[in-house]
């Protein structure tokens, strides 16, 4: 059994999006030879927590931690927030009017926290995982980003001459918000230095959508494979999908600013005004933290007092609720990255076979996975004209059986499995050279 070190910011109890692709891939690494071994923070600083997710790592996986220093103490006293309270990522504001300090704060994040506020773990862990290594050989080491400090403690560690695979769950530069960090010519050019050492010297990149492995190549890349996010067949082996008595559209995660999909809510609106029935049959559940911005442009469509909002549910508990809806919203983030953007959602509602309805280009990686599943419909952001039309056939449908049918196929390919498998063959790749 061949042996790969994990360097992960993520992992149970933790919860969000960012767990889940490494939690996966370690359950079923073994099968394809692969034992792997888990580095990760004793005490991080998680948007959110799931104890649920600590009994999917499988019996026996080792995890290795080491405590790390993080700056948020000083931020949340900073922005008026207590000690208990969390971060929301992705520039996701609850509040109307953000305050004077939460604009100093991203100033000062993203000039002098560079390449991020998990910076103070990154020579700690190299110091620690050079003797760990030494006594505790590995034939590879992943590490997998954001946050991006992740890659600099394997780029220390690449001294040792084990082979390295950098995975980029989002870009680094090339992120939607990378704009809005304030950032200094001196602190953007050292982003880009670092980010380019990452990419020269990792001796594989992955990453997860076909756009983004592209950028990559335009930023110099040599090695890179594509393997997206995906579905765990496991969460779905018990699960009973229960259609809802209302006409249901639900969205599952965050939703910030450049998420929010504001003609959506003025066709919904319009819909609602003018076939008769539809707004007493109507449901929108918004499944995760929500941005103000999203329900100053519910509120003015009209449709307020029909929106079930839910901060944040375990993921089997969320699945469950998700699997209550009649149609799945897919809003991508309005920003000049967005053909590349495939937010891990689509992978289980693909396998939830509800109808998705994406709104983004019908040109970008999302678009080409549903129009190649069959799973549902693109439309573009200011499309209101082709929303209404979507919304009204989908609501006549449900009208006649209290359902809108999914016609969905082809979606196994991107089961974690699967998925799994193809990440053990990049690693084969790099011991067998």
């Amino acid at each position: 059994m061949k042996k790969v070190l994990i360097i992960t910011y993520y992992w149970p109890p933790s919860g969000g999006g960012g767990v889940q692709r490494w939690l996966k891939f370690v359950k079923y690494l073994k099968q394809f030879g692969w034992e792997p071994i888990v580095y990760t923070p004793g005490n991080p600083e998680a948007p959110s927590l799931d104890i649920s997710l600590e009994s999917e790592v499988p019996k026996g996986t080792k995890v290795v931690t080491t405590n790390i220093w993080e700056p948020y103490s000083l931020y949340k006293m900073f922005i008026g927030k207590k000690k208990t309270q969390r971060i929301n990522t992705g520039f996701l504001s609850e509040s109307k009017k953000p305050k004077f300090t939460d604009n100093i704060s991203v100033l000062i994040r993203g000039n002098f926290f560079i390449p991020d506020a998990r910076k103070f773990w990154i020579k700690p862990s190299v110091r620690f995982l050079k003797d760990y290594l030494r006594k505790n050989p590995v034939d590879a080491i992943v590490s997998t980003g954001p946050p991006h400090s992740m890659h600099l403690i394997a780029l220390g560690v690449k001294k040792l001459g084990i082979p390295w695979v950098a995975d980029f769950r989002d870009p680094w530069t090339n992120i939607d918000f990378y704009s809005k960090l304030m950032l200094s010519k001196f602190a953007d050019r050292k982003h880009h230095r670092q980010e380019l050492s990452v990419i020269k010297n990792a001796d594989k990149l992955t990453t997860v959508s076909w756009s983004w492995a592209e950028d990559f190549r335009n930023l110099g890349a040599k090695n890179i494979n594509v393997i997206t996010n995906g579905f765990d067949p496991d969460d779905f082996d018990s699960f009973k999908k229960t259609n809802s008595e209302k006409f249901t559209i639900c969205h599952l995660g965050s939703m910030n600013k450049d998420r929010n999909p504001s003609s959506f809510w003025k066709a919904l609106g319009d819909v609602s005004n003018s076939i008769e029935g539809f707004k007493d049959n109507l449901k929108i559940i918004l499944l995760g933290s929500t941005d103000h911005q999203v329900f100053e442009d519910i509120e003015s469509s009209g449709l307020t007092n029909l929106v079930d909002h839910i901060n944040y549910l375990p993921h089997k508990e969320a699945l469950e609720k998700v699997g209550e809806s009649t149609i799945l919203l897919l809003p991508l983030n309005d920003t000049p990255n967005v053909s590349g953007i495939i937010p891990g959602k689509i992978f289980e509602y693909l396998a939830l076979k509800i109808p998705i309805l994406c709104i983004g280009p019908k040109t970008g990686d999302s678009a080409r996975i549903i129009r190649e599943t069959n799973s549902g419909e693109t439309v573009g952001f200011n499309s209101k004209d082709e929303m209404l039309k979507i919304i009204t056939n989908y609501y006549r449908e449900y009208e006649q059986t209290k359902g809108v049918k999914s016609e969905s196929h082809n979606y196994d390919v991107y089961s974690r499995k699967e998925l799994t498998r193809r990440m053990a063959e990049t690693l084969n790749s790099l011991i067998l050279k």
